[in-house]
């Protein structure tokens, strides 16, 4: 006999779908968002996604040719991976951010655990973490045609009032991808050709809903909810990627369990966190838990007897790491809590040292009704529209011990940092000349950003009487007006000139 068969047991299962296939419909499930980016913010947003996709395609590829495995990048997972991140990310990113986030996101989390199928968390989104950890200044920073504005989050925790179609639509300020609508088409497009289930994308909206309805302190607000759901990368996560099969369960029990999770811890980072992204943070957390839910919720095969031996439940050491996890976590809260009155004690110290350095004629400080009004009338929006990401926190008339007016100091805040906020105190006479800087908060790079604490940098805008400043990379400057910027830290000194910029408006504006 010339043929030979290959005799095996039953059941003989055979689908057509391959891991190709199923990659492909999901970039073309991505490509309304990615459209409409590109539309919306214009070359920038297409450099990005250009530069991300490429960097995750070449980094699988020479990989895979430094190691001698068979090329995988055909199978266009590495195209995905590439896309989804660049889709997280602000339009006008300095190139280098998408290229390390895609080298990150395939070399160490998908390339260095086996290839696809091995990953234990989602690359994409570990890609992001990573660069809002390393790169959190410029991650953050959703500028538009060079000036800052808020997120809409931003903007509805500051009080204002915010569009929610216009930001379904995807005209609020934020990533390339904030296209709602753009998602919601690919999202169904996924379920019609069952790339994915309903199981997970439900659980995730419902249980973040729920949460946000009990603690988000708004009650069953729908306009709340329903921004909530729109904004912050909530969408995104629930359609593409928390629904990676790789790193999500595989019964729909384990993925109603999966998604439940997420959108509790969504809805926790959100309402009682910081960071800048809750949605990744929980889904990163949530693939962690993927082999224990996985064990929970497969069904065992009916007559199936399991050897006693075998009944193990939760491997010892998991239970010792997560005992340990939770006594240092308790710990480090209980120490946050007995310190957070002196921290709070010593920022008042910090600011008041601050504003004697600045206005050192006067013996007080006092508060001005009017100048007061003004800055709560900002609601905590940024100021102006020419001085970056710059908030007003408060403004105080220095007198001597006679009563006469010394001078003013005006307390600003610039988000435009290589590395975070920068706060500083703005002396200011009567006569509007600037009488020195002193910062409360700035945490740039050690040897770069942080020389701009240096009286070389600050005493540049001492006894210097000017409308405005202007940062000076050149160097050597004659005039008045020019800042010579730190070598090596412009984005630093930039936000700082644009601090007292807006603090040199705010006192002819409001107090002069």
């Amino acid at each position: 006999m010339n043929e030979l068969y290959n005799v095996s047991s039953s059941p003989h299962v055979r689908n057509r779908l391959t891991t190709g296939k199923v990659m492909y419909q999901v970039i073309l499930s991505l490509m309304p968002a990615a459209v409409f980016g590109i539309y919306r913010y214009g070359t920038g947003a297409f450099l990005v996604i250009l530069t991300s996709v490429l960097s995750a395609v070449l980094t699988e590829y020479v990989f895979d040719r430094i190691t001698g495995k068979p090329a995988t990048v055909k199978d266009g997972s590495a195209v995905v991976t590439g896309l989804l991140l660049a889709l997280c990310l602000p339009a006008y990113e300095p190139l280098y951010v998408p290229f390390l986030g895609s080298l990150f996101a395939i070399l160490f989390v998908k390339c260095f655990f086996g290839g696809i199928g091995h990953n234990f968390m989602n690359p994409a989104l570990a890609g992001r973490c990573f660069l809002l950890i390393s790169f959190s200044g410029v991650v953050a920073d959703f500028s538009l045609d060079g000036m800052s504005s808020a997120t809409p989050l931003e903007a509805l925790a500051s009080g204002q009032t915010v569009n929610v179609l216009d930001v379904f639509l995807g005209f609020g300020n934020g990533v390339i991808g904030s296209s709602i609508l753009a998602l919601c088409i690919g999202g169904i497009y996924l379920l019609a050709v069952r790339a994915i289930t309903y199981e997970i994308p439900l659980a995730v909206l419902v249980s973040f809903s729920a949460f946000l309805a009990l603690f988000g302190g708004r009650g069953l607000d729908p306009e709340f909810i329903v921004l909530h759901l729109v904004s912050g990368g909530i969408m995104m996560g629930a359609l593409f990627m928390a629904t990676d099969p790789v790193t999500s369960p595989v019964t729909p029990k384990g993925q109603l369990i999966f998604g439940g999770l997420i959108g509790i811890l969504s809805g926790i980072f959100r309402v009682y966190g910081s960071a800048p992204d809750s949605a990744s943070y929980a889904i990163i957390i949530a693939n962690m838990t993927v082999p224990l839910i996985d064990e929970i919720s497969v069904p065992v095969p009916y007559g199936l007897r399991r050897p006693r031996e075998g009944k193990k439940g939760i491997p010892k050491s998991a239970v010792i790491l997560c005992v340990i996890t939770l006594i240092a976590g308790a710990a480090l809260s209980s120490v946050y809590v007995m310190t957070e009155d002196q921290i709070a004690v010593q920022k008042a110290e910090a600011k008041a040292v601050s504003y004697r350095e600045v206005c050192p004629g006067a013996a007080e400080f006092s508060y001005d009704e009017k100048v007061n009004e003004a800055i709560e009338a900002l609601e905590g929006q940024i100021y102006g529209t020419d001085f970056g990401k710059v908030y007003i926190n408060e403004a105080v008339t220095g007198v001597d011990g006679s009563g006469a007016v010394t001078g003013y100091v005006i307390s600003v805040t610039s988000g435009d940092g290589f590395d975070g906020n920068i706060t500083l105190s703005v002396g200011i006479l009567a006569d509007g000349t600037v009488n020195g800087i002193a910062f409360t908060e700035i945490n740039e790079t050690a040897g770069m950003g942080m020389l701009c604490d240096e009286d070389a940098f600050k005493g540049q805008f001492a006894g210097v009487s000017v409308e405005r400043f202007t940062l000076n990379k050149a160097g050597d400057s004659a005039a008045d007006d020019e800042i010579d910027t730190v070598s090596g830290a412009s984005t630093s000194s930039g936000a700082v000139v644009n601090a007292v910029n807006a603090a040199l408006d705010f006192y002819r504006t409001y107090i002069k």
